[in-house]
């Protein structure tokens, strides 16, 4: 146990001397003034090209030319994906491999934040109306055709009646209205919005999937197709659209795919990608598990967390990897509380009473978000590796409210907020008016050490001012349940990811309809806060608004919102820093994307 002490505390001094240059040594990666990420020291190739070949639309790469073959392996912490349906991922591990088998009409350019032709080859925009020009002679993965028929089956069965995951119907809804869609021909749809709608063509990545394998679950209703794809679907039978196939899943092993013969991607030669043979994901159970399958050169990527980043950067001119600073995480990281008053049917509260009061008072969230040190968790979680969080955008975010500066941790005015709003100490514990002892539950998903760690803090800030805190790690399905389902929780650690481009994504955990409203799940119209109230007003107004412009108020006075009131409070946002094996070529870090989101066009160079 000494050694381990040692070692830790050798590792903990070492960043502490080299945190101070370590964005000079490792190639950084930034955004630019609105959009556009630049990448300083690296090359792009052109944009991609369309090409028409033997009567097929291609999306032509511009990289440069690779090496057909090989194999990349990758890591995914914790149990594996829940689904591979497209259509109801709920999870970072489910949508991105559900990514690698279906893609949508349009998507963002991970190298310069712009919108680009995917499934569709062209669009066009003329007033409310938006014409998408479909590929012709693109196929599925078992051989029939891609047409109209797949997107407005997609859209108007399965989004536009919120199968699966309803977050999509919920971001394109307009004064409660959905947009219309009909097909002009085979390879040619029109959406109509009722108003113009700044973030419609970003929904527009929603996959695509095939009407003649998806129909038959979606018309049977919601559980049967909920339960469509799951882990343990034959992999033969996975029909996709995708640059891989699925080919083998293991569970809590391993998920195996392999190249898509149909995609209708090529290189500069004309020839199909994409260029590996197949791609690996290890399902490890922790990070600490990841850290030694990659120094066992079982993985080839791997996300650095701060404790082994000054290890790893010093060794690196030595090894077979390269590291990058991807600059600050594009999702946030959080405590949210339960401010649910609802009942179930059975008349019991979701949350007693007691804890409810606490919960919903203003003065009790701002008192915690006071305690709470951002500092010492960065020091000592992240080691160094991280800038403190105030706001509901990410530190990148183009629409971030510089103005929220945030505040150091105050136990003095924490307590002194709590004396205000009727709280009493009394032996070094806290009370309620009514004389009972504030204790409640913590969770967040056992096996991700970083958010057991900040629990084990945040526990020690809160005894601070008197409250028990009974923290309970949990494994992530629970979790998840107890959030969205069962409502029985009182405070979570969590993350979700966002874009820093468009706050519009948000709209289903900030209004209160929103499918993760976690806060307060399921409110009525006429039992929401003011507040929540503006915040409805806000999303639907800043979708209207057409340029940067007019809608940087509107989602600066959401942060605001949301920093005045504490129902989620924000904690830090890591530096993402990330080891790749040099013998990986083609990659061309993103801000936006990573390292690996050209996964089409990177391939072996041994």
């Amino acid at each position: 146990m000494k050694r381990l002490l040692g070692i830790l505390l050798t590792i903990f001094i070492i960043v502490i001397f080299l945190k101070g240059c370590i964005r000079a040594d490792i190639p950084e990666l930034e955004f630019s003034k609105h959009i556009t990420p630049s990448i300083k020291n690296f090359v792009y190739p052109d944009e991609n090209k369309n090409v028409v070949l033997n009567g097929v639309d291609y999306i032509k790469s511009q990289a440069p030319v690779g090496k057909f073959g090989g194999e990349i392996v990758i890591s995914t912490i914790g149990e594996g994906p829940k689904t591979f349906n497209p259509c109801n991922t709920k999870d970072a591990t489910s949508s991105s491999m559900a990514g690698l088998l279906y893609e949508g009409l349009l998507a963002t350019d991970s190298r310069t934040g712009k919108v680009i032709p995917q499934l569709a080859k062209s669009f066009q925009i003329q007033g409310n109306d938006y014409t998408i020009n479909l590929r012709r002679g693109i196929k599925w993965s078992d051989g029939k055709p891609i047409t109209a028929d797949d997107v407005v089956y997609t859209y108007n069965e399965i989004v536009f009646k919120g199968l699966g995951n309803p977050s999509t119907m919920d971001a394109m809804m307009i004064d409660g209205k959905l947009p219309k869609l009909e097909k002009i021909d085979d390879y040619t749809v029109k959406f109509s919005t009722s108003k113009p709608f700044a973030p419609f063509l970003r929904q527009l990545s929603y996959p695509i999937v095939p009407k003649h394998y998806f129909k038959t679950y979606s018309d049977k209703g919601a559980s049967v197709f909920n339960a469509f794809l799951s882990p343990n679907t034959n992999p033969k039978k996975i029909i996709s659209n995708g640059p891989f196939l699925l080919k083998e899943y293991v569970a809590a092993q391993r998920v195996v795919f392999v190249k898509n013969p149909n995609y209708y991607k090529i290189n500069l030669n004309n020839e199909k990608l994409p260029y590996i043979d197949k791609l690996v994901y290890l399902i490890v159970g922790d990070t600490n598990n990841e850290i030694l399958k990659f120094e066992a050169k079982e993985i080839d990527v791997i996300g650095l967390k701060g404790n082994n980043v000054a290890r790893y950067k010093e060794k690196e001119t030595e090894s077979d990897y390269i590291i990058y600073n991807l600059g600050s995480d594009t999702g946030t990281l959080f405590i949210a509380i339960n401010l649910n008053n609802r009942k179930n049917q059975g008349g019991k509260p979701y949350v007693s009473p007691v804890k409810q009061k606490w919960f919903r008072d203003k003065e009790f969230r701002k008192a915690i978000d006071y305690a709470i040190d951002r500092k010492s968790m960065i020091q000592n979680v992240a080691y160094g590796v991280a800038e403190p969080l105030f706001t509901s955008e990410s530190n990148n975010s183009v629409y971030l409210n510089k103005n929220i500066k945030g505040h150091e941790a105050n136990t003095k005015k924490a307590k002194e907020i709590l004396s205000s709003a009727g709280f009493e100490f009394k032996n070094n514990k806290l009370y309620d008016k009514q004389g009972n002892l504030v204790e409640f539950d913590l969770y967040t998903n056992a096996g991700n050490l970083e958010r057991e760690a900040l629990g084990v803090m945040i526990k020690q800030d809160l005894e601070e001012l008197g409250m028990k805190v009974n923290f309970k790690p949990v494994e992530f399905n629970s979790l998840v349940n107890k959030l969205t389902n069962t409502y029985d929780w009182d405070m979570v650690i969590m993350g979700l990811t966002g874009s820093p481009l468009e706050p519009h994504d948000g709209k289903n955990v900030w209004t209160s309809n929103g499918t993760l409203h976690m806060f307060n799940m399921g409110v009525k119209p006429e039992e929401r806060f003011e507040w929540e109230k503006e915040l409805d007003n806000l999303f639907d107004e800043g979708a209207l608004k057409l340029t940067f412009e007019e809608r940087k108020p509107i989602y600066d006075r959401y942060q605001e919102i949301i920093y005045e009131e504490n129902p989620i409070i924000y904690l830090y946002s890591p530096v993402r820093i990330s080891a790749i094996r040099k013998k990986i070529k083609n990659v061309y870090p993103s801000a936006l994307g990573g390292l690996l989101y050209n996964l089409d066009e990177v391939y072996i160079d041994k």
